[in-house]
């Protein structure tokens, strides 16, 4: 078997080798590899001869396939590909020797002859080194050796050495070509990278419809399970197992939706098997046995419920754990159980009904003498409840807690309780399927919060196992090697060594000349496209201020044909759509140094996602302002139908060029996963608010909705006054303080017919831009004031426009503040404050950079830290004051005070009324607005400089921001803009 399934395996490297190398780049290795010779360095590959690989016969399987692939990638590299033997060194020859302690006889060997120290790593969980040994057998003048400790040590040691000479982790998933070496050499030393701090790492594949679905079967042939074409099968896990290894990931979660990894294809789990790589099933599919499995085969009642079908439950998980044992796959076993489609039980949700199915799926261990196995618990969802009720399984389950799906934890090990031998784990998301909406499209994680959460939970004790729900892993590229990379080591990645990372992701694919400036495009990417979910971009979610949050879920208020940007205050979203379109033209300016070889590779992994965003922003502003003018009837709506319906164009062109042109056509289908659509009820049914537009499990085509409108326009021109601010007679207030954008007055026609126009202010000291002219479509005209001949106080200036016949008057509001402001300043009816704007502070704070919606954030874990905000304040009486932090779940509370008043604490997730277990409406708001705000109302007695304190009193919160509402704050989302401080 183990022959057959070689053979197999080796004419599935040929489907998609790794890219050849660009002639014409020149590759600058690093770390422990050179492209120059120098004193005691080994030449792998030199003057046009490589090194030859020799292993042991005995070693393991996986170990033998990765010298193929060492192989392989040092002949993509120089364009030398090495001769490979085993056992016996090719005469005359320095070689590089691969071989597992304890297996291959050669390192045995050297070990024994005390050529080779390897007391560092002996005994060690996955580990490996790198040396150029002298004399190393008899008869053999030098060799590199790449000695593991264990079968994956040894795996990842070779796939150390290709990373460094230039091959990406992702040169089959972005088609990334591998610059090429005249000459590659390994300098002398002992090279270690060391023993992994998180014990099993690793991905789910998963949410994999409609783009592994369609595409995998199409590329890598239909899944053998008759009946089931859309399975996928070893030629697709052989890609993505290799592609973990190299990322030095080594636990898998297959596909479930539809698909049975044990069933699709009989090869596959001893393709994971000769690979090395270890198989699980997700937190709904207990004793190694996908509920797909179930789904085609029911039993007894065909019921999957505990209750009410045991017996035939029992003998299901029974048969999983015989197939573990009798095929000797290495697996971890997860325990419990939840409802058939990732859904509660039916049966309840009592402690007892868990401690039975635990303790039945124990004694089938037991029976089967597979106990041993490593076995875990995933505390997903309502499951979480048993563990917040006081169940505990048994000692050496591994205890996975969760995020809430939106990369926020939901729980983390109480440091008060005794030590599990089973340790604990964690479950995050890069991807999601549920409410408040699916977001599968396009990566959306701020590596700044991620590492947060990350840190916090290994810093809490969980270490024994990490997973990721990766969606199609392909588009979560980014996410998927910062988890991993940081569950390896997370002490190579601090807080501040973020850039570095980033960077160092970028130079993988593209080398170093490119890396700081493709590095701070991701960057950007990734705080910009973490704000809201792009399939989010048609949902505003207010709170009907006639209910209270906390109790009712129905004071949250989804509208899913609202713009969660405001048109019409603090030019929110034309500032949004310039953030994006400037990220845009950053990435199309770097498109164009990006060598040709390396064009589809840029596109993939940078530039699809930002330009296509970036786009869809363009469209979303032109589609919702098209809405607003026809019910204002302005000439130019239909305008802005055309504009909106171009932005979609370009948007299937994008998609166009991936499933057809990029990398030859290899990529087929691909990106078929829509975006634009969600929310429409009439069109794909009651799913619509949160499921991806889709009928009987298939994806629907994307569309632009809600939909635009067209109307008549007539031929007779008619005025039309339109406000910045949207209020029909008042402009939002002057201040010579204000931060916000110039306040306009938009005049247009309401026909076909141009007409001339004038505005005329009632005091001289207030200017108009454009004062007169001639309308077609519209006129934008901007209003300022002379502040050197303002009268102090408030003042009510009327502006008067006229056109086409007929007159309006509106009135500007203009305060000129008596006193001279110290801190952030009252302007427009608020202050905005970023949480780093403090001017005083004590105990030990953190600043997140970029973790905000609008910038830093900032934590602390010091019970008595305190934060004080100068503010100045025109505005007496009661003011409110909102909190805003990071969504996070548990226990969020805080205190606030304004000069030196008693404290208000808040706790804001009960304040909210959000529920991470029931994943209620109010939580929906939160995770869907990526904030938590909560307000709190305080007296001034006088207008003046005030001074705001903050603490933190739980070590989860982390502040965005404070914004004084003093009555002039309008809706927006990402809140007014950072008022200025003086």
């Amino acid at each position: 078997m183990r022959h057959l399934l070689a053979g197999a395996l080796a004419a599935l490297v040929l489907l998609n080798p790794v890219p050849a190398q660009a002639a014409h780049a020149e590759q600058k290795a690093t770390g422990y590899i050179s492209t120059q010779a120098g004193p005691g360095r080994f030449p792998l590959v030199a003057r046009g001869t490589a090194a030859p690989i020799v292993t042991s016969a005995g070693d393991y399987p996986g170990v033998l396939r990765v010298a193929g692939d060492l192989r392989s990638d040092l002949g993509a590299a120089t364009g030398v590909s090495p001769v490979a033997a085993q056992d016996t060194v090719p005469a005359g020859r320095d070689p590089i020797i691969v071989g597992t302690i304890g297996r291959s006889t050669l390192v045995d060997r050297m070990i024994a002859a005390g050529k080779l120290d390897t007391s560092g790593i002996a005994g060690k969980w996955e580990t490996s080194i790198q040396q150029v040994v002298d004399h190393p057998l008899p008869g053999v003048r030098r060799a590199f050796v790449i000695a593991g400790s264990d079968q994956r040590g040894t795996i990842y040691g070779v796939y150390d050495v290709s990373r460094l000479i230039g091959v990406s982790p992702w040169h089959f998933w972005d088609d990334v070509p591998v610059p090429h070496a005249d000459a590659l050499y390994a300098l002398p030393g002992r090279h270690s990278q060391g023993t992994p701090k998180v014990k099993y790492r690793g991905f789910f594949v998963n949410d994999e419809n409609p783009d592994t679905g369609t595409w995998a079967p199409a590329f890598f042939g239909p899944g053998k399970a008759p009946g089931y074409p859309g399975g996928l099968n070893a030629n697709y896990y052989a890609k993505v197992f290799e592609t973990m290894l190299r990322l030095k990931a080594n636990y898998l979660w297959p596909a479930v939706w539809g698909r049975a990894f044990a069933e699709d294809d009989p090869a596959n789990h001893a393709t994971a098997s000769y690979y090395g790589v270890v198989m699980g099933t997700s937190h709904e599919a207990p004793m190694m046995r996908g509920i797909e499995e179930w789904n085609r085969h029911p039993a007894g009642t065909g019921e999957w419920s505990y209750r009410r079908n045991p017996d035939a439950i029992k003998d299901y998980w029974r048969a999983g754990i015989e197939r573990m044992r009798d095929q000797n796959i290495e697996g971890v076993v997860t325990l419990g159980m939840r409802g058939n489609g990732d859904v509660s039980l039916p049966d309840g949700d009592g402690i007892d009904l868990m401690d039975s199915i635990i303790s039945s799926q124990r004694q089938i261990l037991a029976e089967e003498g597979m106990l041993g196995a490593p076995q875990v618990q995933t505390l997903y969802k309502e499951v979480q409840r048993y563990w917040d009720q006081g169940y505990r399984p048994p000692d050496d389950v591994t205890v996975v807690f969760c995020d809430d799906n939106w990369g926020n934890m939901r729980k983390l090990p109480d440091p008060s309780l005794p030590p599990r031998s089973g340790g604990y784990g964690m479950y995050y998301h890069f991807d999601y399927v549920g409410d408040g909406r699916n977001y599968k499209w396009a990566d959306t994680a701020n590596l700044v919060n991620t590492w947060e959460q990350l840190h916090r939970a290994y810093a809490s004790g969980v270490d024994r196992l990490w997973v990721a729900n990766v969606g199609d892993l392909k588009n979560e590229e980014e996410p998927t090697q910062f988890f991993l990379d940081y569950a390896w080591n997370p002490d190579a990645i601090p807080l501040n060594g973020i850039a570095a990372w980033e960077r160092g992701y970028a130079a993988q694919s593209f080398g170093t000349s490119l890396s700081a400036p493709i590095g701070e495009i991701l960057s950007r990417y990734g705080v910009l496209q973490s704000r809201r979910k792009p399939e989010l971009l048609n949902r505003r979610i207010t709170v009907d201020p006639a209910k209270d949050p906390r109790t009712d879920p129905s004071a949250v208020i989804y509208d899913d044909q609202g713009n969660p940007f405001s048109l019409t205050d603090y030019a929110e979203m034309d500032r949004v759509v310039a953030e994006w379109q400037a990220l845009a033209e950053q990435a199309t300016r770097v498109r164009a140094r990006v060598p040709e070889a390396w064009q589809d590779v840029y596109f993939q992994l940078v530039y699809y996602q930002v330009k296509a965003t970036a786009n869809l922003y363009e469209l979303r502003r032109a589609e919702f302002t098209n809405i607003l003018y026809a019910a204002q009837g302005r000439a130019a709506t239909n305008a802005l139908a055309d504009e909106a319906e171009a932005r979609f164009a370009e948007d299937q062109a994008l998609n166009a060029h991936y499933n057809t042109a990029l990398a030859g056509g290899k990529w087929k289908d691909w990106q078929l996963q829509p975006k634009i659509g969600y929310g429409n009820v009439a069109r794909y049914g009651p799913n619509a608010p949160w499921q991806q537009p889709e009928l009987n499990n298939v994806a629907l085509p994307d569309e632009i909705y809600p939909y635009l409108k067209r109307i008549e326009v007539p031929a007779e021109a008619a005025l039309g006054v339109a406000l910045d601010g949207g209020d029909a007679t008042t402009l939002p207030e002057f201040s010579p303080w204000q931060a916000q954008s110039r306040q306009y007055v938009d005049v247009y026609n309401k026909g076909t017919t141009p007409f001339t126009y004038r505005i005329t202010a009632g005091q001289p000291w207030v200017h108009v831009s454009s004062a007169t002219g001639t309308v077609h479509q519209q006129v934008r005209a901007y209003i300022s004031v002379d502040w050197k001949r303002a009268p102090a106080g408030v003042t009510s200036v009327p502006l008067k426009i006229e056109g086409a016949g007929s007159a309006v008057l509106v009135r500007a509001p203009i305060r000129n503040p008596g006193i001279r402001p110290r801190g952030f300043a009252e302007a427009n009816g608020y202050v905005s404050i970023p949480a780093t704007g403090f001017d005083r502070r004590s105990g030990s704070w953190q600043v997140l950079p970029g973790i905000g919606k609008t910038g830093d954030g900032v934590t602390t874990s010091s019970a008595a830290a305190q934060l004080s905000y100068r503010v100045t304040l025109t505005t007496t009486g009661p003011v409110k004051i909102s909190a805003l932090l990071m969504p996070r779940n548990g226990s969020l509370r805080y205190s606030i005070a304004v000069d030196g008043a008693t404290p208000q604490v808040v706790d804001a997730v009960a304040a909210t009324g959000a529920n991470d277990t029931t994943m209620n409406r109010q939580w929906a708001r939160n995770t869907s607005d990526n904030v938590n705000v909560t307000t709190t109302t305080h007296e001034i007695a006088a207008a003046g400089t005030h001074t705001l304190t903050f603490r933190a009193l739980d070590s989860a919160v982390i502040l965005q921001r404070l914004i004084v509402d003093t009555g002039g704050v309008k809706y927006s989302y990402l809140g007014p803009p950072t008022s200025r401080r003086f």
